[in-house]
């Protein structure tokens, strides 16, 4: 699989822009490990909120100078799709994330990891991701580039692509499951968890946390501390997920890595801040899962009918703010009325 003839093939005729982007997402990382949170410390409502806006902030900016890049040279109609395709992408990843946060919230309580030290574990479990979100993006656009048939369908030849089609039915499957489901995970025994069990097998696990770090030594034999063993938890549990968002967002743009990479990467590095600001609050939300079950589906009939019907962008777009804004008010306004 030829990873650099994808790049080459797909929008990558702007090295700049990568560039940019490539070097503004190490600075803030940059930032944020080692002048902001040099020390650990608990974080803040206000330090995460001002992340929060921030990371959003610099999201929407990439947004639009993706529109004026694209439209000095192919023009606003092309450049309009573009800065849908990134919206879109941005903002699916950010619903489908919502159950990273209860999965953080999960494990932090769960191997009692200190408040001062959930920052450093999102840090890294995160930047993993970054890397696992490239392969997964790069990979799936050359395979669904080589993976399209023509069927004769309702006497008309159809291009279908057979991993879009899979995935279609994956996601409306999900979103079922996703309906269906209830954040009662609060029992949920994570010695059992694959994470666990895999740092158990080569690793000797301590339970002191000396003071912050993923090893530590005693009596000469090299220990892992339980912010280790929560770090691969997450990591792994990242993975889990990204089966889910990763095929959505391919519904956006199938054949653009660029858009769909930095659209996931702006919304992933967004996660730590949001965990910090909602952690204390994920059950005022308890309509959100019917928001996330409507964009699933929304998503995987979308891919189904592709070779039928193409949805602009745009209503994609539309249709994903308008359920996700009524999930979040239906929530609020429920849990106003179970407090008369």
């Amino acid at each position: 699989m030829n990873f650099l003839a994808v790049v080459q093939d797909n929008m990558f005729n702007h090295p700049w822009l990568i560039g940019g982007f490539a070097i503004a997402v190490l600075i803030m990382l940059l930032l944020d490990l080692g002048v902001f949170n040099k020390n650990s410390h608990e974080i803040s409502n206000k330090e995460a909120l001002n992340w929060t806006i921030l990371w959003i902030g610099l999201s929407m900016i990439f947004s639009v100078i993706i529109y004026f890049v694209f439209k000095a040279d192919d023009g606003h109609v092309f450049a309009l799709e573009k800065f849908s395709q990134y919206q879109a992408a941005y903002w699916i990843e950010k619903a489908l994330s919502v159950d990273n946060l209860f999965v953080f919230v999960l494990v932090f309580t769960f191997f009692k990891i200190p408040k001062e030290f959930q920052h450093k574990v999102l840090f890294w479990g995160i930047l993993g991701a970054l890397v696992f979100r490239a392969i997964f993006i790069f990979a799936g656009v050359e395979i669904i580039k080589h993976t399209y048939i023509t069927l004769p369908l309702f006497r008309q030849d159809r291009e279908v692509n057979i991993i879009l089609t899979i995935f279609g039915l994956f996601l409306i499957g999900a979103g079922i499951k996703s309906w269906n489901s209830h954040q009662d995970d609060e029992s949920e025994d994570l010695n059992k968890n694959l994470g666990v069990r895999l740092v158990h097998k080569f690793f000797k696990v301590t339970n002191d946390f000396a003071g912050g770090k993923f090893f530590t030594v005693k009596n000469g034999i090299r220990m892992a501390t339980p912010l280790f063993v929560a770090l691969v938890v997450i990591e792994i549990t990242d993975l889990v997920f990204a089966v889910d968002s990763i095929p959505a967002i391919f519904a956006i743009a199938p054949n653009d890595p660029f858009i769909l990479y930095t659209s996931n990467i702006f919304a992933i590095l967004g996660l730590r801040s949001m965990y910090f600001l909602l952690a204390n609050s994920m059950d005022k939300f308890n309509k959100l899962h019917y928001g996330l079950a409507i964009i699933l589906a929304f998503i995987g009939t979308k891919m189904l009918i592709m070779p039928f019907y193409h949805f602009d962008s745009i209503i994609s777009l539309g249709v994903i703010a308008v359920v996700l804004i009524t999930s979040i008010i239906l929530s609020l306004l429920s849990n106003k009325k179970e407090k008369l």
